[in-house]
């Protein structure tokens, strides 16, 4: 089994800080989105959680996607 490169510690602090600063701007802007669309055609109340709720999903998908990208730039080992 080949050995693994030690952690570099920087770039690794770097994608947890990009990870918190996307993932906060990214998940609640697509929940605000979704609790926009509920409040702009007045939807019942449990649709309108629905609808936030598939946005806030969709938010973290799109975060799974950059990081992913993110570590492939920046990679954790090496």
């Amino acid at each position: 089994m080949a050995e693994q490169k030690p952690i570099n510690v920087q770039n690794l602090s770097t994608i947890v800080a990009v990870m918190i600063l996307v993932g906060t701007e990214l998940v609640g802007a697509s929940w605000a989105a979704g609790w926009a669309i509920g409040g702009l055609f007045q939807l019942d109340t449990t649709v309108s959680r629905i609808i936030e709720v598939a946005f806030a999903l969709l938010g973290f998908v799109g975060l799974y996607f950059f990081m992913r990208t993110a570590i492939r730039h920046e990679p954790i080992r090496g």
